[in-house]
């Protein structure tokens, strides 16, 4: 499960649209430098056809599905922290937990 923690109104291309912030289930990993551990969860962004109203009276609800990693192309990206600049080759992304091409056909069965 995931659960809908922030909306984010964002503009684009195409003009201003709702994002929706994801957030999965905690984990506790240890520290390749310390060995100590941490408690962390991952995070995602999906964008929405909702109204900011919509968005925002959907914070606190839960979707079945998953956060995971996929491949990216490659970026550098600054740790808050320390300021150290490393490089990335990943991004997370909401998983539902039915294949989206299930959703789409049981989405326009109803219609």
């Amino acid at each position: 499960m995931v659960t809908i923690v922030k909306a984010h109104q964002r503009t684009g291309e195409r003009g201003s649209f709702m994002s929706l912030e994801l957030l999965g289930e905690i984990e506790i990993i240890q520290s390749q430098s310390t060995g100590r551990f941490f408690a962390t969860a991952k995070r995602c962004f999906i964008t929405s056809t909702f109204s900011p109203e919509v968005a925002e009276g959907l914070v606190g609800s839960k979707l079945p599905g998953n956060i995971v990693r996929i491949k990216a192309d490659p970026y550098e990206y600054t740790i808050p922290e320390s300021g150290e600049k490393i490089l990335l080759a990943h991004k997370y992304d909401y998983q539902p937990e039915e294949s989206p091409s299930a959703l789409l056909v049981r989405n326009t069965q109803t219609v």
